[in-house]
């Protein structure tokens, strides 16, 4: 064997026990398109209406549907017809399904809380789902929701995609928070003439 047959099978052998085999991939559970740091403006007349974030979004593609996930994170802001911020949604987790009949929907879940700034309420719940054709926000979960009125919980919850009238539907162990109590006493002492109450 000349010297440089000898090179050549040594490279073929050494080469040959460090291949390995491509590891198995399943198409259906591979994204076919993945964004990083993803930033969505919708608006109207010039006028924004809404504003989503999220750090990924992965695309999959199936025989009947597609869908988007958002594992890292997902932030939405709606905003009023005159640009004021109203809305924010942030949760865990979130997917868009679009089903090839043309349906939609939108899940998030894992800590969502969804805050009106305006009504100055809070809600948190585990999962909230949006039907954006008919502009509603809805979850069978547990809730809990903190507004200027008072402290609410329940299981179930309605309410417009703003958020601006949410109705729990089996609330328990709630309570009110008194703004103004109609039998306090105001005693202005310098424009009051007679005796002063004794504290």
């Amino acid at each position: 064997m000349t010297a440089t047959a000898a090179a050549v099978a040594f490279i073929v052998y050494s080469c040959k026990g460090k291949l390995g085999e491509a590891e198995t991939i399943v198409l259906s559970e591979t994204p076919v398109q993945s964004v990083d740091d993803m930033f969505i403006v919708q608006s109207e007349n010039g006028m924004i209406q809404m504003r989503a974030e999220a750090p990924l979004m992965e695309k999959y593609e199936r025989d009947t549907l597609s869908f988007e996930l958002f594992p890292k994170g997902f932030y939405v802001y709606g905003y009023t017809d005159e640009g004021m911020l109203e809305t924010e949604i942030v949760a865990d987790n979130a997917r868009h399904l679009r089903y090839t009949d043309g349906r939609e929907s939108w899940e998030a879940f894992g800590n969502v809380v969804v805050k009106n700034l305006i009504n100055q309420e809070v809600m948190e719940t585990d999962t909230l789902y949006w039907d954006q054709k008919n502009e509603k926000i809805h979850t069978d979960c547990y809730v809990k929701l903190y507004s200027p009125k008072g402290f609410m919980q329940g299981y179930g919850m309605e309410s417009d995609q703003r958020a601006r009238n949410s109705v729990i539907f089996r609330p328990f162990n709630s309570y009110g928070i008194v703004v103004q109590d109609s039998t306090e006493v105001f005693i202005d002492s310098v424009n009051f003439i007679g005796p002063l109450q004794k504290k």
